[in-house]
Parts: C-alpha cells; sequence; structure tokens
C-alpha cells in the first residue's frame, strides 16, 4: 500500500501529515500528487468525500515552500464555488501548512473588502477564492493575477451549475499561459470537458471512480409519500420525517436534510425545533457570520442536526456524519451523489434516506439510471389515517319536518295598470278618464271656440 512517504513531499509537510492522524493516501491522493510535484496540469475525477482536496494542497504548499510573495500579486489561486468549500480548503491549508511560511487569503462575499484588500496587499502565496468575490477585486484594481504560478479549480461541476463557467473563462485569460493547472469535478459534463480542452496542456487524467457514482460505505433508501391531501404535503411530509429521524434512535449521532428551496430549509429547521429536535437552518441567504457560526456548532458536535440546501453540499466536510435525509428529491441527478456524500466519508458506515412524492418519481428514476443502482424502498413510518364513514342522517321529528317545509306560495299579485307602485290591489270600480266626464269646451269644434 502506498504511503505518503513514498510522494516526494515536502518533509515538513509530512509532519504535519502525521501529526492530523494520516498515513496512507487516498487513491485520488496518490493517482494525483505525483504528477502535480512534476509540475503537470492535472485532471481528477472522483466522488465527493474521497479527499480531493488534499490531493491538490498537499503538493501546493510542497511547490511554494520555497518562493517570496509580492504585494495584489498572489503566486496560486484556488477557485471554489461556494463561501463553505473556500473556508474548508483554507482549514486545509492551514492543517498542512503549520510548519511552512506561507501566507493565504479567503476572498469570500459576507467580509468586508477592507480586510481582504489588506491582505492581499501584504502579498499572499495561496489565494482561494469564489470567482465572482475575486473578479469584484480584479475590477476595482486591487489584484494582478499575472504572478499566478498554480491554479486550481475544485468542484468544476458545481461551477457549471451555479452558472459560474463564463467567470472562470475570464479569470483563466486573466492568468499567464505557463501557469500550472489542476482541475477537480466528480462528473464531467459536455461543457466542462470542452473548458479542460482549451485550459489544460496534456493533463495527467486521474479517475478513481466511475462518474457520478455513490460509496459503497453508505446505505441508501426511499420512502414513497402520498399526502392525503395537497394542502397538507408540507406538514405530513414533515411528519414523516420526524418519524423517519425516531425510527433511528441513538445510530443518528448527527444529521444533515437537504431542501431543494430556501423557503423550504427555514420551515423545516423551525418545524422540527418546535418539536424539540436540536436543528439550525444554513443557506446562502443568511449572514455569513451566522452560517459559520451553525456550521462550526455542527461541527464541534453542539448542533445535532443541519437543515440545508445545495449550497452546503459540497462545501461541508465532517468526516462522522452518521446520516443524509433528502426531505426533497434533487432536481439533478448529480446533485443527489454530492449530498449523500456528506455520509460514509473516509471509509465510514453512512446512511441516506429520500423522501419521494408521486411528482419526484421521474427526478428518483434519473438517480437511479445515474448510479446504475436500483435504491431499495422503505415502508412509510406514518400510517396514513382511515377515512371516516359518514353517520346516517337520522329522521327529523313531526314537529321539526313541519317548521323545516316551506309556506305555501301565495298567488302571485297580478299587475296593476293604475297607480305608480310595482303591484296594486284590483278594483271593481269603473275607471275615471276621458269617457263620461269630457270637459264641455273639449267638446266644441274649432270654429266654435274661435268664436267664444
Amino acid at each position: 500500500m502506498t504511503k505518503f512517504t513514498d510522494l516526494n513531499l515536502n518533509p515538513k509537510v509530512l509532519k504535519a501529515i502525521e501529526e492530523a492522524g494520516y498515513e496512507s493516501p487516498t487513491p485520488i491522493q496518490a493517482g494525483a500528487i505525483p504528477p502535480a510535484l512534476e509540475g503537470r496540469d492535472v485532471l481528477g475525477i472522483a466522488q465527493t468525500g474521497t479527499g480531493k482536496t488534499a490531493s491538490f494542497t498537499l503538493p501546493m504548499i510542497t511547490l511554494l515552500a520555497r518562493g517570496r510573495a509580492r504585494a495584489r500579486m498572489p503566486r496560486s489561486l484556488v477557485l471554489c464555488p461556494t463561501r463553505e468549500l473556500a473556508a474548508q480548503v483554507a482549514e486545509n491549508f492551514d492543517t498542512y501548512a503549520k510548519h511552512v511560511k506561507l501566507t493565504k487569503a479567503l476572498l469570500i462575499g459576507g467580509v468586508s473588502f477592507k480586510e481582504q484588500d489588506a491582505l492581499i496587499d501584504k502579498g499572499v502565496d495561496v489565494l482561494i477564492a469564489t470567482p465572482g468575490r475575486l473578479l469584484d477585486h480584479f475590477e476595482r484594481g486591487k489584484l494582478l493575477l499575472t504572478g499566478v504560478q498554480i491554479m486550481v479549480v475544485d468542484e468544476a461541476d458545481r461551477m457549471l451549475d451555479m452558472g459560474f463557467i463564463p467567470d472562470i473563462e475570464r479569470i483563466f485569460s486573466l492568468t499567464p499561459f505557463t501557469r500550472q493547472t489542476l482541475f477537480f469535478s466528480a462528473t464531467m459534463a459536455p461543457e466542462i470537458e470542452r473548458i479542460t480542452n482549451t485550459f489544460l496542456s496534456a493533463p495527467a487524467r486521474i479517475e478513481v471512480a466511475r462518474q457520478a457514482t455513490a460509496s459503497e460505505t453508505i446505505e441508501q433508501a426511499v420512502v414513497q409519500f402520498k399526502p392525503s391531501r395537497r394542502d397538507r404535503e408540507g406538514s405530513e411530509k414533515r411528519k414523516v420525517l420526524r418519524a423517519l429521524i425516531d425510527a433511528e434512535g441513538e445510530k443518528l449521532t448527527n444529521g444533515i436534510i437537504f431542501c431543494n428551496r430556501k423557503t423550504d430549509v427555514d420551515i423545516c429547521a423551525k418545524s422540527l425545533k418546535k418539536y424539540g429536535y436540536d436543528a439550525a437552518a444554513i443557506h446562502g441567504d443568511l449572514d455569513q457570520s451566522q452560517r459559520m457560526k451553525t456550521l462550526d456548532g455542527f461541527r464541534d458536535g453542539s448542533l445535532r442536526i443541519l437543515v440545508a440546501s445545495d449550497v452546503a453540499a459540497r462545501g461541508l466536510d465532517v468526516p462522522s456524519v452518521s446520516h443524509v435525509f433528502n426531505f426533497d428529491v434533487p432536481g439533478h441527478a448529480e446533485d443527489y451523489v454530492h449530498r449523500i456524500g456528506r455520509t460514509g466519508r473516509a471509509g465510514r458506515e453512512g446512511k441516506a434516506i429520500t423522501i419521494c412524492s408521486v411528482r419526484d418519481e421521474k427526478a428518483m428514476d434519473a438517480i437511479e439510471k445515474l448510479i446504475q443502482k436500483e435504491i431499495p424502498r422503505l415502508e412509510n413510518p406514518v400510517k396514513p389515517e382511515p377515512k371516516k364513514e359518514k353517520a346516517p342522517r337520522a329522521a327529523k321529528p313531526e314537529a321539526e319536518s313541519r317548521k323545516d317545509e316551506k309556506p305555501a306560495q301565495k298567488p302571485e299579485r297580478e299587475r296593476s295598470s293604475g297607480g305608480r307602485g310595482k303591484y296594486s290591489k284590483r278594483d271593481d270600480k269603473a275607471v275615471v278618464g276621458m269617457g263620461d266626464h269630457l270637459p264641455s269646451f273639449i267638446a266644441l269644434s274649432f270654429a266654435e271656440r274661435r268664436a267664444s
């Protein structure tokens, strides 16, 4: 078996690895580190949770150990799709570079530009950034990328999903063509294949697992869910989720619940807290300090259940997550792989349970087609309530039935030809008009009227 001591890494880096408790590299690390140390471009394809982050941080620290950073001109650049993933990469550099004098800066949203500008002005060896914030600094004239020697693109397929590919292409154009490029992704969509063909030069391709596969250490299951009524779907689905959590008992040491929408993340977290579960929400709309506080609580074990949107699916590195629950079936089959990859990491066992409604069956079929495996179905732990039969109507007492009877309608009153009212009583008297009571002057002829 290959050991880290066989990979020609810097002795100070090896010391940090030993102190972190690692002895043997994962397959992606064993395959990517040697060509990276040779200065070659690397294209790494591996499922989430296989140690991709260390496969580029370790050779970068070794290569950058000699040299000096210049103001506003970082020596290396690591691009990440989310703030959480960028923070995770920064933690890896802190762990493995603690015996090497390297400076780093983290450029992510939610932090003031002033603090980040101060770090860049001093000069950094490693710049870790999300694409948007990096370009913001560049356009403000605070950053030059002409000194980049090593460039890393992490979770490239997630970059594609989030619409960052045009930004990635622009950033590539701002860096020297002589740079070394390390490109990592869990899947290889056609658009990503095009970018690698354009910007990588004869890369060493390391593919340690079938594209878009889930770890074999993860036990997967699906619960079919059908609401009794459409307007009760949300509450009944949350009831199923609570029943699944309760059924796992003490085996659930900590877990992540994934929802498709941010609003559902908040609703689900509030509902769990209402019923006494130790849960908190994390999604893109939360303040960065609040997100980091929640993540820190989940990492140190003070928070048991994390309710998250897909923003955390690739940026959360907690090796001992015991369970993942998909409250919603993800719209993209690849996201399912990344979600459940939060458990069963580093050879540990994990469990992933998905709640699937009738309208999600097509998406579930796409997931099974992608992972080339049929996921076992579990029985819904919440039994549907039996429909209540309507009691036969009791016969009403005769007195009440008479009260309910409508009174006989009176004959419609006849319309009168006289009077201004709509209806009036008919009179037997003769109509007084212009007959017998004709005034005498009207009966006179015209000539007689003139003469008079």
